[in-house]
């Protein structure tokens, strides 16, 4: 699934296109996502103009004149921004199409995606009123993840996964960020101290930043906008590793399952 990084990398590649340009309209192939879209989503746009492109926790954010529409990948989804009349695949299941003659169009293997128009003030929606801190905004650091620990039982890569309290950072990068900051994953987050969670905070910022900078993880679906696979997986220290010697001190990657997903640390460095 598109993690944080991934949606950034997405936001980022789409800006330049899409902010300032007018819309045409809209084309649904099929309507059928995990939000139905509404057919009549491109009248409502037609004519408007992309103010911003933003983006909350994995939500893309496109800030028009009389609203917001949401956009979610989902588990396999992918957005690129192609000539409009570039012919449509098995998949691609919507276009947002702009008057310069090109378009935003949606691929959704799994239609586990969403398009959805919002109006007012977008962060109240209930897709993303209840989303949790930013990872790489100012406000999220050690002394905001102590306080956000402290009654916390569930072990410390689940707290991190949790989109209530921090947002974005999914199974890949809570195995990575731990790492990196020494932590067994299977302890309390209650138990961390205040230098650890300074350490995994730092941590957390450093992974994210660092897979933006690779252009995200690419698994199975993913690319970017102008077709190009995230080349983070390169950079992994635990993720998927299992039986590998660790690139730090050279003991086996070991596995195990949290909350029903994989989970890899190094048994000598997260001690």
């Amino acid at each position: 699934m598109p993690e944080l990084p991934e949606v950034e990398v997405t936001r980022r590649g789409l800006e330049p296109h899409l902010a300032g340009r007018r819309i045409a309209g809209a084309v649904i192939r099929n309507g059928r996502l995990r939000h139905p879209i509404p057919n009549d989503l491109g009248a409502t746009l037609a004519g408007q103009r992309v103010k911003s492109v933003a983006r909350r926790g994995k939500y893309l954010l496109l800030e028009c004149e009389t609203g917001w529409l949401i956009l979610h990948l989902g588990m396999s989804g992918s957005l690129r921004v192609l000539p409009a009349a570039a012919p449509a695949e098995k998949h691609d299941h919507f276009d947002l199409v702009l008057e310069d003659g090109h378009c935003l169009r949606l691929r959704d293997p799994r239609r586990f995606g969403a398009v959805v128009w919002a109006t007012g003030d977008v962060f109240a929606h209930p897709l993303l009123a209840g989303l949790g801190v930013e990872p790489l905004d100012e406000a999220f650091d050690g002394k905001l993840l102590h306080a956000l620990t402290r009654k916390r039982q569930a072990a410390i890569k689940q707290v991190l996964m949790d989109g209530k309290l921090v947002v974005g950072v999914g199974n890949i990068y809570a195995n990575e960020a731990l790492f990196r900051a020494g932590i067994d994953p299977r302890t309390p987050a209650r138990k961390l101290g205040p230098k650890r969670c300074a350490r995994l905070a730092h941590t957390v910022r450093e992974t994210l930043e660092q897979s933006i900078a690779a252009g995200g993880s690419t698994l199975r679906d993913f690319v970017d906008p102008s077709g190009n696979p995230g080349y983070f997986p390169q950079q992994y220290f635990v993720y998927g590793r299992e039986g590998q010697p660790c690139r730090v001190c050279g003991t086996a990657i070991r596995a195990i399952r949290q909350g029903q997903r994989s989970t890899f640390y190094c048994p000598k460095c997260q001690s």
